[in-house]
C-alpha cells in the first residue's frame, strides 16, 4: 500500500459516498411509493393546517405551522432532495409574508454553518492524505478492542461522549467524523479481504451504526457538564435568574454524569441491535490491522500538515472548557475567548491552515486545494440553514410555546414530576425542528412558570426541559451532529428516523427516571 491514499482510491471513496445505494426490487418499490405519496401528502398537510382554525396563533404563526407541516412531511418522504426541501421552506416563509428575505436567509450564514464547513474541509484533507486510516487502525489495534465489532462501536461511542462533555457536541462530532469514516472503510477492507470480494462501505449496517453512534453519543455526552452543550448553560442561567438557585459546576456533574453513563448503555444496545454488524468477530483482524499499519509507512508531509491543522482546531475547541473549569463561565477571560475565538472561527482557522501548509513548495502544492475542498457536502449546510430558519421563526412567533402549553394541558400534569415528565418530552418534540439552543430558550422558561403557577418546585421541570432540549434525534436538522453524519451518505433518512424514535422515547423515559432518583440525592428536588 502506498504511503498516501492514491487519487484513484480517494475518487472511488467519494463516488461510493455520492452514489445512490443499490436497492432490491422490493426496496425500490417502497422508495418509489414513499416518494410519490410524500409528494402529494406534503402540500396536502400544509393546506389542511392552513385551513384549520387556530385561534391561539397569530396569522404569521398559523402560516408557519402549515409550512412546517409541509416541509416536515417532505423531509421524511424525500420526494425532492432534503436540502431543497429546507430551501423551499425558507422560500415559502418569504412568499407568505412570515418574515422578510434578510431575516429568513440570515441563518444560512449562521456561525454554526461555518463550523460545519471547516470541519468538513478538515475531514476531506484527512481522507485525501490517509490520516483517517491511520487513526482508524490505531483505534482498532487497541488490545481492549480486539477483533470485536461490538467493542469497536462501544470504544468509539465512549470517546465521542467523553469529548462532548468538554467541548460542544457539534465540535466533537466534527472531530470524530473523519475517524469514523476511516474505521468504516477499514472494516469494509477487512470484510472484503476475507470474503474475496469488494465491499461497499456505504452499504454496511456497521457504517450506519458508527455514524449514528458518533452523533448520538456526542449529544448524550454533552449533558454531562455545564459546558458540554449550550442548553445546559441556558438552563443553569434561567434557574439562577427565575428560581434564585445557583447550580455549581460539579453539582451539575454529580447527577448528569451518572445519567450519561446510563444513557450510553441504552445507546449502545440500540445502535448494536438496530444496526447489527455484518460480523461479530473478524478472525485475523489484529494481524490484518497490524500489517496495514506497517504498510502505511512513515508519515507523509500531507499527513503531518493535516494532523497539525486538526490538533490546532481541537485545541481551540478545548480551551473554553478548560477556562470554564479554572475560572468559571462568567469570568472575563472566558467571555473574551468566546467572543474572539468561537467554535466556527476555530474550525475555519484549521481549514485555512490546510491551504497554507505546503506539501511541495516548489510546485506550490498545499495540503488541500480548492478543487478538493469544494467536494464537501454543501447540501448538509443548506439543510441545517433551513432548519435554523424554521426554528428561529417558531420561537419568535410563539408557535413552539403554544405547542408546548397545549401538549402539557392535554397531559393534565400538576405534580412536580408530572410537569417534569411533560417538560422532558415537550422539549424533545420542539428540538426535532429547532436547534437545541432555541428549544431550551423556548421551553425552559415556560416550564418554570408553569411549575411556579402550580405551586411546585420548578427546578426539576427546568432541568428536565434543559436535558430534553438536547435530545432530538429523528431528523438531520434535529441537531448539528445529526446533520454532520447524515452528510456521510451512510445514514438513510428512514434509518435515522427509526433509531431516533427509539432513542427519543427510551432516552426521555430514562432521563425522567434518572432525575427523579438523582436530583433528591444532590439537593435539587
Amino acid at each position: 500500500m502506498a504511503e498516501i491514499v492514491s487519487e484513484k482510491e480517494f475518487k472511488d471513496r467519494k463516488s461510493l459516498l455520492e452514489a445512490k445505494e443499490t436497492l432490491s426490487p422490493q426496496e425500490e418499490r417502497f422508495e418509489r411509493w414513499r416518494n410519490t405519496i410524500g409528494l402529494v401528502l406534503g402540500p396536502a398537510v400544509g393546506l389542511m393546517l392552513y385551513l384549520m382554525p387556530m385561534p391561539s396563533l397569530s396569522p404569521q404563526a398559523h402560516k408557519l405551522a402549515a409550512i412546517i407541516g409541509w416541509v416536515g412531511v417532505w423531509w421524511i418522504t424525500e420526494p425532492i432532495p432534503i436540502p431543497m426541501s429546507a430551501l423551499m421552506g425558507a422560500v415559502l416563509c418569504v412568499l407568505f409574508g412570515i418574515a422578510d428575505v434578510k431575516k429568513v436567509f440570515a441563518p444560512f450564514a449562521d456561525p454554526i454553518i461555518y463550523l460545519f464547513m471547516g470541519g468538513f474541509m478538515l475531514a476531506e484533507a484527512m481522507a485525501i492524505h490517509g490520516l483517517d486510516k491511520r487513526f482508524a487502525y490505531a483505534i482498532m489495534s487497541m488490545k481492549a478492542v480486539g477483533n470485536s465489532t461490538g467493542r469497536i462501536l462501544a470504544a468509539f461511542g465512549v470517546i465521542c461522549g467523553f469529548l462532548s462533555m468538554w467541548i460542544s457536541n457539534t465540535a466533537s462530532t466534527a472531530m470524530m467524523f473523519p475517524i469514523a469514516l476511516g474505521i468504516v472503510y477499514a472494516m469494509a477492507d477487512i470484510v472484503g479481504q476475507q470474503s474475496g470480494t469488494g465491499m461497499d462501505p456505504t452499504k454496511l449496517r456497521f457504517g450506519t451504526g458508527m455514524m449514528l453512534m458518533a452523533a448520538y453519543g456526542a449529544s448524550a455526552g454533552g449533558i454531562g457538564t455545564p459546558v458540554g452543550t449550550p442548553p445546559n448553560l441556558i438552563g443553569i442561567a434561567m434557574i439562577e435568574k427565575f428560581c434564585h438557585v445557583k447550580i455549581a459546576f460539579f453539582q451539575w456533574m454529580s447527577f448528569a454524569v451518572p445519567l450519561v453513563i446510563l444513557l450510553f448503555v441504552l445507546l449502545y444496545v440500540l445502535m448494536y441491535y438496530l444496526h447489527k454488524p455484518e460480523v461479530e468477530h473478524i478472525s485475523g483482524s489484529r494481524e490484518y490491522v497490524a500489517q496495514e499499519r506497517m504498510q502505511l509507512g512513515k508519515w507523509t508531509q500531507g499527513q503531518k500538515n493535516a494532523m497539525f491543522a486538526f490538533l490546532v482546531t481541537v485545541t481551540l475547541w478545548l480551551i473554553p472548557g478548560v477556562l470554564a473549569i479554572l475560572y468559571g463561565t462568567d469570568a472575563p477571560i472566558s467571555k473574551t475567548y468566546g467572543r474572539y475565538v468561537p467554535e466556527g472561527v476555530a474550525a475555519l482557522i484549521g481549514a485555512t491552515l490546510l491551504f497554507l501548509l505546503p506539501v511541495n513548495w516548489r510546485e506550490r502544492e498545499f495540503t488541500l486545494s480548492w478543487g478538493q475542498a469544494v467536494k464537501i457536502d454543501w447540501g448538509t449546510l443548506l439543510l441545517f440553514g433551513g432548519g435554523i430558519t424554521l426554528g428561529n421563526l417558531m420561537f419568535e412567533l410563539k408557535l413552539a410555546e403554544v405547542i408546548g402549553k397545549g401538549l402539557l394541558g392535554l397531559s393534565g400534569a400538576s405534580s412536580v414530576w408530572g410537569i417534569t415528565f411533560g417538560a422532558v418530552f415537550i422539549a424533545i418534540i420542539v428540538s426535532e425542528t429547532s436547534s437545541n439552543t432555541a428549544s431550551a430558550n423556548m421551553v425552559v422558561p415556560v416550564m418554570i412558570s408553569l411549575a411556579q403557577a402550580a405551586g411546585v418546585n420548578p427546578i426539576p421541570p427546568a432541568i428536565g426541559a434543559t436535558l430534553g432540549a438536547s435530545w432530538g434525534f429523528m431528523l438531520p436538522v434535529s441537531t448539528p451532529p445529526n446533520a454532520i453524519v447524515y452528510g456521510s451518505g451512510m445514514v438513510p433518512i428512514t434509518k435515522m428516523i427509526r433509531a431516533g424514535i427509539f432513542f427519543d422515547i427510551l432516552g426521555g423515559l430514562l432521563i425522567w427516571v434518572g432525575l427523579r432518583i438523582l436530583l433528591p440525592l444532590v439537593g435539587l428536588a
